[in-house]
């Protein structure tokens, strides 16, 4: 079973796609690729939907640091790795791409990092806005740099110092 529903938040309209058991699927606001995906009438919304949505809506009101809403990543193995690592980056913190790459055991990796970032299906659940460079610029993200500045801003990350 099939869901899909919208979260309005002060960052945008982010999209969660969620199956029986967990969730699939976040989409960023400047996605046009939901926009046209039917909405699970509230109603219908079965408990993953309901909790992703409550988990969500808690962290843009400031109310919420950790995910706890059921997740499973159908990607190859060392993007997995990565993602895991990345999910352990805590709330308001940043690390570097070559961080996540040592962490993962191949210090060379950087790009792969970069690359299992990019293929992350549930941001904001796993935080890869939380990964930058090593020079501490942003670097890039899927959902473009100003939002990613924005929800950096969100967890009170001081770009300037960004390693904490």
């Amino acid at each position: 079973m099939i869901q899909f529903a919208t979260l309005d938040s002060s960052l945008g309209k982010f999209g969660i796609h969620t199956s029986k058991k967990e969730i699939c699927q976040i989409f960023l606001p400047n996605s046009s690729s939901y926009q046209t995906m039917p909405r699970t009438p509230v109603e219908k919304q079965s408990s993953i939907l309901k909790l992703a949505l409550d988990e969500l809506n808690q962290y843009f009101l400031g109310e919420r640091r950790k995910f706890t809403v059921p997740f499973d990543l159908m990607l190859p193995p060392y993007f997995n790795k990565v993602l895991k690592a990345v999910s352990k980056i805590p709330f308001g913190h940043t690390a570097s791409y070559q961080d996540i790459a040592v962490q993962t055991g191949n210090p060379k990796a950087v790009r792969a990092v970069g690359n299992a970032n990019a293929k992350n299906p549930i941001p904001i659940i796993i935080p890869c806005h939380r990964v930058i460079t090593s020079s501490g610029k942003l670097g890039g993200y899927g959902g473009g740099t100003d939002l990613k500045e924005m929800l950096l801003h969100h967890e009170g990350v001081n770009l300037l110092n960004s390693f904490t």
